[in-house]
């Protein structure tokens, strides 16, 4: 199985950029989807649902502040911030607003895709979550990071590996909804051989073990057409 299926969302008015950007990051084996303004890339950021986004500072309709700072609101998607400014005023700035790098115009698009695949493997090694501990839904479920422990209505239950695995992947990314090829290259590995179904029976196992309904789940949420999301609060 070929697990570099990542989507990079390339949003950028100038159509050469694209075009360059789209063709290095295919042949290091990248899906690109692409916007060349604000509105288009807000309405399609959900139905793409990138792993990563490439989001020029200076668009026509809407700036690239303003793109950042909405889908902080809903994602922890990473975000690499193309731009003419160089002012470390102007760099601080973007990351204070949630942008995770910066690349300034012009840039060697061999760096680019460094910086894509580097970005992809901090965020991916994260300690998940940073708290010591979490809870969801007034304490029904409580994830206890110090003593490895979780607990559902107070009584700790056990997880396989991989349950443990595609629960904190999907805690860590609240609003992402994920393939099967995306949780079977996150949590059984690029050398995994087998059926993207082998995914559905860990889920359907895991909810068992953390749902009060499994046919009517809380907090593993089916996306139709599509895979999984964690749908706890």
């Amino acid at each position: 199985m070929i697990c570099n299926t990542k989507k990079i969302f390339v949003v950028d008015d100038e159509v050469k950029i694209v075009e360059v950007v789209k063709s290095y990051l295919e042949n290091s084996g990248y899906t690109v989807c692409e916007a060349y303004n604000g509105k288009d890339a807000l309405s399609a950021f959900d139905r793409i649902n990138p792993s990563l986004v490439i989001l020029d500072l200076m668009l026509p309709d809407i700036t690239g502040e303003e793109i950042c700072k909405t889908l902080r609101k809903k994602s922890r998607v990473p975000i690499i911030m193309l731009t003419a400014k160089v002012e470390e005023e102007d760099i601080l700035k973007g990351l204070d607003i949630g942008a995770d790098d910066y690349v300034t115009k012009p840039f060697s698009p061999r760096q680019l895709v460094a910086r894509v695949a580097a970005l992809l493997r901090r965020v991916e090694d994260e300690a998940v979550p940073l708290a010591n501990s979490i809870s969801f839904n007034d304490g029904d479920l409580v994830i206890d990071n110090l003593k490895h422990e979780m607990r559902k209505n107070g009584a700790i239950i056990n997880l396989t590996p991989n349950e443990r695995k595609i629960l904190m992947t999907m805690i860590k990314y609240p609003s992402k909804a994920f393939t099967r090829e995306e949780l079977i290259c996150m949590v059984l590995g690029e050398d995994f051989d087998g059926y993207d179904r082998t995914i559905d029976t860990h889920i359907k196992n895991l909810r068992q073990k953390i749902e009060d309904d499994p046919r009517k789940p809380r907090y593993i949420l089916t996306v139709h057409g599509l895979g999984y999301r964690f749908g706890g609060e």
